[in-house]
């Protein structure tokens, strides 16, 4: 790991930070001068899934996670939120949480609608053992929405691109829709194309689709069910391992790429 590298990862904690507070408290003075614009509003939501699926890729190698998140959006079209997820360290060295932090700007022009967002995406305690490397990493995304549809573009601004050596510019782009059926249901459509920045890193390229629906359940609870893969350029999903043997000195693989199905219960608060 270069200096360059060492200096972005010591950085990344503090810029996280900065794009949290920024979006949580940005225009605070133009609020104080409207006292009558409507207030902004904080909400939580918990979660519990059959398994952890992030952009295709399975994160909890097929067992169940617990996930929750803060958000707190201002009617001026700042927010800012967190959100957490557990995952298996048999996907990654030591992780057992994902923690993510974002904050931006959302607003429209006619019946489009558009956001600037900062993410940033923690892992404590994971690490590479044979290159020190963590999976922390952080992303730039611009996002557009007309009617059900939406169209979304992460670039990751960060030296690696989830432990991936020499990956800034890391590139994916989430398309889909989400049209309202009726009596409380919700279509859910996704398709995803990712694309790894680097000399050699596009062994990792992927694209992924997903299709599911979403039932309100009324007094903030609601149900899903969706069906997701991944596609690799090459087979190093097919064939997942961290490299590190168990405790019977055997290393464990997985397709972690392979179609599966999600249920999951949520409560918004």
């Amino acid at each position: 790991m270069n200096q360059a590298q060492q200096w972005s990862i010591a950085l990344l904690p503090v810029l996280c930070l900065a794009v949290f507070a920024g979006a949580a408290h940005a225009s605070d003075t133009d609020a104080e001068k409207e006292p009558q614009a409507q207030a902004a509003q904080w909400t939580a939501t918990t979660s519990v899934v059959s398994q952890y699926v992030s952009r295709g890729i399975r994160q909890t190698w097929g067992k169940p996670a617990v996930q929750a998140g803060v958000d707190y959006v201002r009617p001026d079209g700042w927010s800012a939120g967190t959100w957490a997820s557990t995952v298996s360290d048999r996907f990654m060295e030591d992780g057992r949480v994902e923690w993510d932090l974002y904050g931006g700007y959302s607003g429209s022009a006619g019946a489009i609608g558009y956001s600037v967002m900062a993410y940033c995406y923690a892992y404590p305690g994971a690490r590479m053992s044979a290159t020190g490397d963590r999976f922390d990493y952080a992303e730039l995304a611009l996002g557009f929405t007309w009617r059900a549809a939406y169209a979304k573009y992460y670039r990751t601004v960060s030296a690696m691109f989830f432990g991936i050596p020499d990956s800034r510019g890391t590139g994916y782009l989430d398309v889909g829709a989400n049209p309202d059926l009726g009596n409380g249901w919700t279509l859910n459509l996704h398709a995803g194309n990712g694309r790894v920045a680097g000399a050699g890193n596009d062994i990792w390229n992927w694209r992924d689709a997903k299709a599911g629906v979403t039932k309100d359940l009324g007094g903030g609870w609601s149900a899903s069910l969706a069906v997701t893969r991944a596609w690799g350029r090459t087979g190093i999903y097919k064939t997942y391992t961290t490299g590190i043997a168990d405790s019977a000195g055997n290393l464990r693989y997985a397709n972690v790429a392979k179609a599966t199905a999600i249920v999951g219960v949520s409560r918004a608060f």
